[in-house]
């Protein structure tokens, strides 16, 4: 009895001894070390140069400019194609001496020209860079608490979201639109999730969903408060503007910032399957207002009054009225006077913005012609939007050039009360008609050279920048009042 027992004993110690041998094996498998054909301690990770990289321009191929299977050199910042033997990364590797490589689609590390994957947390900045993510509680906190002030790798101190972007060559009047609406917090919220659009259905070969996917990597990569670098270039978003307007916007000549947003949130509205139901898509859920036009025709002047009268009783002649949406209003500036003062001095005439608005009280007419018609007509507004953008009308065009009109309009930066010019019908209907300005879009200089600068809002701090391209100033609330505003974006005030 007492020998089997020993026997057992024996049996049972050698099973735990195998069994221990077995997992130390595995665990030498799954740790990385210089002799682990699986997961290898790469010697080269103190050559990455930081400072070098760069993930905003298009990921293509630096030698073949192929978009597949593309690879960046971790050393110099270079992208190339291929990881097996006579890859243009493989080349690169052995001939600059190049060891650590980035798959940009797939977001793993590899050292070539050993070719064996890089398993170490000290480079889950670069990931994080490459693709930033956000959680919903990092985008609830991104107005609520004090904004902290990131670093970068040569150690510049930025605030996410308030970073310059980059003007390629004369890109200056999409940067100033890409400024302002990542600060409409709605849309930034949705595009800083890429699971909110990711699941949209969309027909095979669709590629203007390109143009949503690369503004929403653009909205992360502002808004990223790891980047190594306290600016941002718009270089992709911006390929895909120039493909999918078929040229019409150009980053090489200056376009109007107008132009520019009407079409861009229509675009991303058809992109993001929207149709003309107001909660279609999230752009219509925060700037589509609606408006009710009432249009009659004019007899022409040369008629006497008994054949105007005749003409007015006909049907052609009785005002037609059309319910219409708007995602932005036209605000017209009046002329500008064409005499100097006493003082020999052309004073810049100022307006007030609710001067402006008056145009959408459903009472104030105005005459537009065509080639053959006169007609009046007059716009009353019935829905307001969230966040209501205003178009001033600076650039008129003539015969023979485009002309600017250097009105000021002075405005109110908070509790701007879109109720006055509602009906009381209307005003009834709306709980909250107050608004809060949260940018501006200013132009300086000529009518068709010039330049375009932004103001925005940062709600976190409740402080306003200026923002030009790379430059970045915090400025003074009392200053906005004064620039010659193209486009405003107010915010439906929640207090």
């Amino acid at each position: 009895m007492r020998e089997n027992s020993d026997k057992r004993n024996e049996l049972s110690s050698v099973s735990e001894n195998r069994k221990r041998k077995i997992d130390n094996e595995e665990d030498e498998l799954d740790t990385p070390s210089a002799f682990n054909p699986k997961y290898r301690v790469c010697p080269y990770l103190d050559t990455i140069n930081r400072p070098l990289l760069d993930f905003d321009f298009e990921k293509l191929c630096s030698i073949s400019l192929t978009r597949i299977n593309v690879y960046a050199c971790l050393v110099c910042g270079k992208y190339f194609q291929g990881r097996g033997t006579n890859t243009h990364a493989y080349t690169h590797s052995v001939a600059d001496a190049h060891h650590v490589f980035l798959n940009l689609s797939t977001l793993r590390f590899y050292c070539l020209p050993d070719n064996y994957e890089i398993i170490d947390s000290s480079l889950d900045d670069i990931k994080y860079v490459l693709n930033p993510t956000f959680t919903q509680l990092d985008i609830r906190n991104l107005d609520k608490s004090e904004p902290k002030h990131s670093r970068t790798v040569d150690g510049t101190l930025y605030l996410p979201g308030v970073v310059g972007l980059n003007n390629i060559k004369a890109n200056d009047y999409c940067n100033v639109v890409l400024h302002a609406l990542s600060h409409v917090s709605p849309l930034r919220d949705y595009f800083l999730r890429e699971e909110n659009y990711a699941k949209i259905k969309r027909p095979p070969g669709d590629s203007i969903f390109n143009l949503v996917q690369r503004f929403g990597e653009l909205m992360r990569k502002v808004w990223n408060p790891r980047n190594f670098k306290a600016h941002v270039s718009p270089h992709e978003m911006l390929q895909a503007v120039v493909l999918w307007s078929n040229k019409r916007f150009q980053i090489t000549e200056q376009g109007d910032p107008i132009d520019y947003l009407s079409w861009f949130l229509h675009t991303l509205h058809r992109a993001l399957k929207g149709n003309k139901t107001p909660d279609s898509s999230i752009i219509y859920k925060i700037f589509l207002g609606e408006m009710k036009i009432y249009t009659r025709k004019i007899p022409p002047v040369d008629l006497d009054d008994t054949q105007k009268t005749l003409l007015l009783a006909t049907e052609e002649y009785q005002e037609k009225c059309e319910q219409s949406n708007f995602l932005y209003l036209t605000c017209d500036l009046p002329p500008p006077p064409l005499f100097t003062d006493e003082f020999r001095e052309n004073i810049i005439p100022q307006v007030n913005l609710y001067q402006l608005l008056s145009k959408f009280n459903g009472i104030t007419e105005k005459e537009y012609k065509t080639y053959k018609d006169n007609f009046l007509k007059r716009f009353e507004i019935t829905r307001l939007p969230k966040y209501i953008i205003l178009y001033i009308k600076r650039f008129t065009k003539n015969t023979f050039f485009l002309e600017k009109n250097p009105t000021i309009v002075n405005f109110p930066i908070k509790n701007v009360d879109f109720g006055d010019i509602l009906s009381m019908h209307n005003r009834d209907k709306l709980n909250n008609t107050k608004y809060n300005l949260v940018a501006n879009i200013v132009h300086d200089g000529e009518p068709n050279k010039g330049t375009y600068r932004v103001h925005i809002f940062h709600t976190a701090n409740g402080q306003w920048y200026e923002m030009q391209d790379l430059h970045v100033t915090e400025i003074l609330p009392q200053m906005i009042t004064l620039t010659e505003s193209y486009i405003q974006i107010y915010e439906q005030s929640t207090d």
